[in-house]
């Protein structure tokens, strides 16, 4: 392996979470949401995954992540483009058969005609402004859309009406929230009376599906929640006490594990600093090992002083800076480590674990930051 370190994703895992999840909103469509790299997990390696878990639908932020969806994924599989699309890029989507959302009636004219131009229908999602004031199509615009489509019928699939909700993970946001389903329920029947209706509807992501169930209509966007992690610890909290849902073991699996391995090994005297610059002092004779990864391959700089490795079953703190490529841990406590030996990160090593949620504790991240930004150069694994 080239790489310094690596990223494992446990299939069972992936299984056991989208098994369960299925059974919480059937009968409706399980749509994989596999934005920002799978929220880590590399949509190369996590989308074959999911297929083999029975997982037919996925969504992507952008045509540059649909490009590398389409190369791994099954002829069979839908795929839905949410958010960023330029113009010049409608003729390949269009082209493609790739589903995405409309949020302005100049995207949805603009695909009109490259559909026509191309004698092929554009896929098409509206996405409706609900209240969460980012994109949406606007109720004032509602004339102009439901006049583009009745024109255009043979030229667009209206595949879905949809729309998100401002923070369903948080108790903070209930009045919000259900003002926006309401909301949603309102414009819905409005284009109804106007002769436009869909294949499915959908609002629901992750939180939402798990906390408000009446959400989850036609398809569900998951997220966070496939990837074995609460959107929140109050939307855990929710379903651990609720009546409705009742488990004693969390059954949501963690996919990710990220490991390395000892650099070097090195003893310090007495009296030293360790590292770049004098923040950390040797109050004692020290093992210190070497190990190769640092914050240009996503171990975050805040670390320094305050992070945790697992070795040979034990924890070790880093001692001194994180560097651009390398930082250094305390072994003293842990015996005969030499180079080569597996490093985790994240994930578990004997009788301990450290998880990504303590991970992003320590980094003063949240669960989606962290793993989003694991560098894509990091080679995914499946096991």
């Amino acid at each position: 392996m080239l790489s310094s370190s690596w990223i494992e994703l446990d299939a069972s895992a992936v299984a056991k979470n989208i098994r369960y999840l299925k059974k919480r909103i059937a009968p409706a469509q399980f749509v994989s949401v596999i934005k920002g790299n799978a929220y880590g997990h590399g949509i190369e390696q996590f989308v074959p995954l999911a297929e083999r878990a029975g997982v037919s639908c996925f969504a992507v932020y952008d045509a540059r992540e649909a490009h590398t969806a389409l190369q791994v994924k099954s002829e069979h599989s839908r795929l839905i483009i949410m958010g960023m699309l330029d113009e010049d890029q409608l003729e390949w989507i269009i082209g493609k058969g790739v589903e995405f959302y409309v949020f302005t009636p100049q995207r949805l004219a603009a695909a009109v005609e490259v559909a026509k131009k191309l004698k092929r229908k554009a896929l098409v999602h509206l996405e409706l402004e609900t209240g969460m004031h980012r994109t949406g199509i606007e109720e004032v615009e509602f004339p102009e859309v439901v006049d583009l489509i009745r024109k255009n019928r043979r030229h667009l699939c209206l595949k879905g009406i949809c729309t998100h909700y401002a923070g369903a993970e948080s108790v903070a946001n209930f009045l919000r929230i259900q003002n926006q389903y309401q909301a949603f329920l309102r414009l819905k029947k409005e284009l109804k009376k106007a002769g436009i209706v869909a294949e499915a509807y959908h609002s629901a992501c992750s939180a939402a599906a798990l906390i408000y169930p009446h959400t989850i209509m036609d398809m569900v966007r998951f997220g966070i929640a496939q990837y074995g992690f609460w959107p929140s610890m109050e939307t855990k909290m929710n379903n651990l006490l609720s009546p409705q849902v009742k488990f004693t073991r969390d059954p949501l699996k963690t996919v990710l594990s990220w490991k390395t391995h000892v650099m070097s090994v090195k003893a310090v005297a007495k009296g030293n600093f360790i590292n770049y610059g004098n923040s950390f002092l040797s109050t004692k004779p020290m093992k210190l090992a070497t190990i190769p990864v640092g914050y240009h391959q996503g171990y975050a700089k805040n670390l320094s002083h305050s992070g945790l490795v697992l070795l040979r079953g034990k924890r070790a703190p880093v001692v001194g800076s994180i560097n651009m490529n390398m930082f250094m841990v305390d072994v003293s406590h842990i015996h005969t480590v030499v180079p080569g030996d597996e490093v985790v990160l994240i994930g578990k090593q004997g009788e301990l674990s450290i998880s990504v949620a303590s991970f992003a504790e320590l980094t003063k991240t949240m669960n989606y930051e962290l793993l989003a930004r694991l560098p894509q150069q990091i080679p995914r694994v499946a096991n």
